[in-house]
């Protein structure tokens, strides 16, 4: 590799499944496959479903092309995902915090949440629908049942991240072969559903493509895939990561076409069950449940409609979870507790739901579901144009930056994506403004609110021609490490020491010197906290574990150049876990821990780590206060 790729930012990726000394074609790929399956469940959410039933009714077969084009954007745009995580070691959002100034990270991760909650919307919905259908409940009730799902994620990761992903390919293979029975039942005809792989915008579709394509092409899969795929221990070489690259690619083919299969398949079943015989007002999933039963009778095809749209919702919860953790990390490098950003996330999608159920009747839920999807492809730009960046740029990427051909056609992708969405959205303000009884909240409001994000998107697309003038100092995922003040002194004779590359290192470290002076040994401890650690604990490799590895080791050099004995080691997941195990372990007689100060809210945010080590160390606890 030359000079620029052969950096730590071209290899450092996660190391949880071993990839390595596999020398079979079809072993390796065993070996990488797992991360696009998990991305793919995205695909085939309950959103999906609701714009390709309304397709599917509206329009027949027309707009299966749709979907084709669909699923060739998110195959590229999803595989510079893949690159951009295998090369630099960073997913899409601490790279997007690497390259813009901090008040357009936050614009920026505020535009991603949303795009969450409007996935994780999609999802409270299909979810609470398909508990109606099999179980007859009502849909409220169904909605509420969705928040104890809020906690699954947290029990599968305990399990590790080939079980998990093993758990999501089979409700992903539920919903495979639950078309596949579907479309047994509904025998659809060849020459039409080939016709429809022929472009063609009927009148009045617009809003369903732009739908489909907000479904089918997601932004925090973008998010999400950039991360995951860091979690295979590649060779830390040109040809390791081109390995890795190419069977990363094969990976995401094989799962996105999967995804392409079920969506064409609801497209299909929608026109042939329904448009074919007259059905073409047919947009509720509910009503499609109900119209299958009276068109093919007393089979199971509304059974095995109803199970498949639940899988479908739960593992599109899971990985919702995932990217949101993924976001605020990389965004904010904010760490709260991962059981309430869950909760958090969740609650943002029922409030809507109830409601617009409370309110407006079950009969409301459908337009909700299309709408969230429109939100997610409005959103859309502002993940691929940076995306787009970030893999195109040779300073960073080295060799490994995509070529002429590969740029043209994602920035074509992006262009499609956000010409459509200036049309319709143009369309819809100009229908607002005649039907509105409060045009002036149409002019002064949603008018400029749309040109700002305009704008905004503009600043992103054009940021790289004028980077150097807003040229900013790019901080590492822990922080900087600060210069140390020493103060020294006496007793104990192994001290532990807990740092965070904060102001609060200088205060804890001289004050832990000072308690045992130079006859005592010293252990300087670090915990990494990312995702990516809480999953896969000490097998975790990413560009954060190294960046803390190499901060610890110079804290330790400089606490050595001054005569004392000390060593290091890090530390993975949970602090509050973590800590005690390496300070228990080590025979330390001392453990000195800096105290950030929150308390109250912030304790439930944040988390309370000091009080939960105290109580699980045996050794005396030194808080020190910066």
């Amino acid at each position: 590799m030359d000079s620029a790729a052969n950096t730590k930012s071209l290899s450092e990726v996660h190391s949880s499944v071993e990839t390595r000394g596999k020398r079979s074609f079809w072993k390796k790929l065993m070996a990488f496959a797992g991360p696009a399956y998990l991305v793919s469940v995205g695909y085939m959410d309950p959103g999906n479903w609701a714009t390709d039933i309304a397709g599917g009714s509206r329009f027949g077969y027309s707009l299966l092309w749709v979907l084709v084009m669909s699923n060739l954007m998110a195959l590229l745009l999803q595989s510079l995902s893949a690159r951009l995580g295998l090369v630099r070691g960073l997913d899409l959002a601490q790279a997007s915090r690497a390259n813009y100034h901090p008040v357009v990270n936050f614009f920026l991760w505020i535009l991603a949440e949303i795009a969450i909650a409007a996935c994780d919307l999609a999802e409270v919905i299909g979810m609470a629908i398909g508990l109606q259908l099999l179980f007859g409940l009502p849909l409220l009730a169904g909605v509420s049942i969705c928040v104890l799902d809020t906690f699954l994620l947290l029990v599968l990761q305990r399990f590790g991240m080939r079980k998990m992903e093993l758990f999501i390919l089979m409700l992903v293979a539920t919903v495979g072969l639950a078309f596949v029975a579907e479309l047994i039942f509904v025998s659809p005809e060849a020459g039409p559903l080939l016709k429809g792989l022929v472009p063609t915008v009927p009148v009045g579709s617009l809003e369903i493509i732009i739908g489909i394509i907000g479904a089918t092409v997601m932004p925090h899969n973008l998010y999400l895939h950039s991360s995951l795929v860091q979690t295979r221990r590649i060779e830390r070489n040109k040809g390791g990561v081109a390995e890795a690259i190419r069977f990363n690619l094969i990976d995401t083919g094989i799962a996105l076409n999967m995804a392409l299969f079920v969506n064409a398949a609801i497209l299909i079943l929608a026109a042939s069950a329904f448009y074919s015989n007259g059905h073409t007002g047919v947009t509720d999933i509910k009503d499609a449940h109900h119209l299958l039963t009276d068109l093919l009778g007393g089979s199971m095809a509304p059974a095995l409609f109803a199970i498949a749209l639940i899988a479908a919702g739960q593992s599109s919860t899971l990985t919702g979870t995932l990217s949101g953790q993924i976001v605020m990390e990389g965004y904010l490098n904010l760490r709260i507790q991962p059981w309430l950003r869950r909760l958090i996330t969740r609650l943002i999608a029922i409030v809507p739901a109830y409601i617009v159920i409370a309110i407006y009747g079950e009969g409301k839920t459908m337009d909700l579901l299309i709408l969230s999807q429109v939100i997610l492809s409005l959103q859309l730009g502002f993940a691929v144009v940076p995306l787009i960046h970030f893999t195109s740029d040779r300073k960073t990427m080295g060799s490994f930056a995509i070529p002429l051909w590969m740029k043209v056609c994602a920035w074509i992708a992006a262009g499609i994506i956000i010409s459509l969405n200036i049309k319709w959205l143009g369309e819809q303000i100009a229908g607002w403004a005649e039907t509105s009884p409060y045009p002036g909240l149409i002019y002064f409001v949603v008018i400029p609110l749309a040109i700002i994000t305009g704008l905004f998107l503009l600043y992103i697309t054009f940021f790289p021609f004028f980077k150097k003038l807003l040229h900013r100092k790019t901080l590492t995922p822990e922080g900087v490490v600060k210069n140390l003040q020493i103060v020294t002194e006496k007793p104990y004779k192994k001290v532990a020491v807990t740092v965070d590359f904060s102001s609060t290192d200088s205060a804890a470290i001289s004050n832990a010197l000072s308690q045992g002076g130079k006859n005592a040994e010293y252990l300087l401890i670090h915990i990494v906290e990312t995702a990516g650690a809480h999953m896969m604990d000490t097998e975790i490799e990413d560009m954060e574990t190294s960046t803390d590895k190499s901060n610890l080791e110079k804290y330790g050099e400089e606490i050595a150049s001054m005569g004392f004995v000390v060593s290091t080691e890090l530390g993975y997941g949970d602090p509050k876990k973590s800590i005690p195990e390496i300070v228990n372990a080590s025979g330390a007689d001392l453990l000195v821990m800096g105290a950030h100060g929150h308390r109250g809210l912030k304790d439930i945010i944040l988390g309370t780590t000091v009080n939960a080590v105290r109580h699980k160390v045996k050794v005396p606890v030194l808080i020190v206060k910066p």
